[in-house]
């Protein structure tokens, strides 16, 4: 997982793309073993979603994997919206050694573009467009807005303490090796290290995206998931 492997100027990208992937599977599984409401345009949900060809413009998916990903996310979400305690149950389900309940609460802000408290299937589905088949630029804009807890336009080491040890506590106590309990504050310290060019004690977000794509390590673990589709 990208928290322990050494790569520490960007904590949990691994295990955020690791658990989107597990999810996209779990949807897929849905969305296949279901061939009926070929359409999106279903009458019998609260929500209802921008149509395909709005939502293929908006995305890198195609009308078939659109069709697919909406038949997994009507049958784990009927009524077409995600309230947050039920996004965090469904995280929990990927993470089952701990308590992922503080991440994806901050996973669920990161979708919740709309800042209503709930994830609709546009904006879910735009988000994974992003994680999975985005640019390095948006990639790395999105991630910063997850670890910008506040979204004033900064990263605190306030806000990355909170965001580490959310990872820590959502990868478990008893994982090998055993992790330090000031491994969560060593890691923002690193994070800071590389990331505040000016030592303002704030990362920007030109900042992070500077150091970022001049870190072989973080390019490539951007391109892990690519084809999880």
């Amino acid at each position: 997982m990208g928290c322990f492997s050494g790569v520490p100027c960007f904590p949990g990208l691994v295990d955020l793309y690791d658990s989107c992937a597990q999810w996209v599977c779990v949807l897929l599984s849905f969305g296949l073993s279901d061939t009926s409401d070929s359409d999106l345009e279903l009458s019998s949900i609260r929500h209802q979603p921008e149509g395909l060809e709005q939502l293929q413009e908006l995305t890198k998916f195609t009308k078939k994997e659109l069709q697919s990903l909406y038949r997994g996310f009507k049958n784990e979400c009927p009524s077409g919206l995600v309230d947050e305690d039920t996004f965090k149950l469904i995280y929990a389900q990927f993470f089952p050694q701990g308590d992922a309940s503080m991440y994806a609460h901050f996973l669920f802000n990161a979708f919740d573009v709309d800042r209503n408290g709930a994830i609709c299937f546009e904006n879910f589905v735009v988000g994974l467009s992003i994680l999975l088949r985005g640019t390095v630029h948006e990639k790395l804009n999105w991630a910063f807005n997850l670890y910008d807890i506040n979204k004033d336009g900064y990263i605190t080491k306030e806000e990355m303490l909170a965001i580490m040890k959310s990872i820590y506590n959502m990868m478990g106590r008893y994982t090998y090796p055993i992790v330090r309990d000031d491994a969560p504050i060593e890691h923002v310290e690193k994070f800071f290290q590389k990331m505040d060019r000016n030592r303002d004690g704030v990362v920007t977000i030109e900042e992070f995206l500077e150091t970022c794509q001049k870190d072989e390590n973080i390019m490539s673990s951007m391109q892990l998931f690519e084809n999880v589709i």
